[in-house]
């Protein structure tokens, strides 16, 4: 055991995130069930490791991380080498900004997408919220469209951390019937991620036990 715990339930697409570089690494963790039904989030010894009482945390040893990003991050300079961390700013920056692209502009849109159309119960679904936010989803993966013309991946011909918070979302997107003008590139992307045996365990994963079930911060 190498002493790495991840905390966090598999199905929260934060807990992917870490849960798919585990993976892709190879390294030996133990994750342990926390949030959404299993609870356990609010309690003080979690609260001493997360004051947000949310998940993921990722202990190694002595260390205590929070914030996925920022987990997927850590993992990659500390353990990742230089498949997945750079010594060039220049190379680190090129998947990062992609990191930060996907909580800032994919992420409203996509996870907003999810929770209005999958999460929210049936009953109380708002067709036109759902309607506006499928369209505001093509818009920002237009760019990322776009962008895909340069490379296989976001930084470049390999998969990089960059690509890691971009793809969770994705899978929740493609899985679902949602009406899209085709995106080639996109596409494509998506299904190389789709090869790759790591993604398949710890991405494409069943999100039935959330469908019509609302995140606990927007039922309270």
């Amino acid at each position: 055991m190498s002493g790495l715990r991840l905390w966090g339930r598999t199905t929260s697409g934060n807990v992917q995130k870490p849960m798919w570089l585990l993976a892709e690494l190879g390294l030996d963790h133990e994750r342990i069930d926390v949030g959404g039904e299993f609870g356990g989030n609010n309690t003080p010894d979690y609260l001493a490791m997360n004051p947000n009482g949310r998940v993921p945390v990722l202990e190694d040893g002595d260390t205590i991380i929070w914030e996925s990003n920022t987990i997927v991050r850590y993992l990659a300079a500390r353990y990742g080498g230089a498949r997945f961390w750079s010594d060039d700013p220049g190379r680190r920056a090129a998947a990062e900004m992609w990191m930060d692209w996907a909580l800032t502009t994919l992420g409203p849109q996509l996870t907003g997408l999810f929770h209005a159309a999958v999460r929210t119960p049936e009953k109380d679904r708002n067709p036109a919220r759902i309607d506006a936010l499928a369209k505001g989803a093509v818009k920002v993966l237009t760019i990322l469209e776009g962008h895909l013309a340069k490379s296989d991946w976001v930084a470049g011909s390999d998969l990089s951390i960059g690509d890691i918070p971009i793809g969770t979302q994705l899978y929740r997107y493609f899985d679902r019937d949602n009406e899209r003008p085709p995106l080639p590139r996109v596409e494509a992307y998506y299904a190389r991620m789709c090869e790759r045996q790591a993604y398949r365990d710890t991405v494409m994963t069943s999100y039935e036990s959330m469908i019509g079930v609302l995140p606990f911060s927007q039922a309270n």
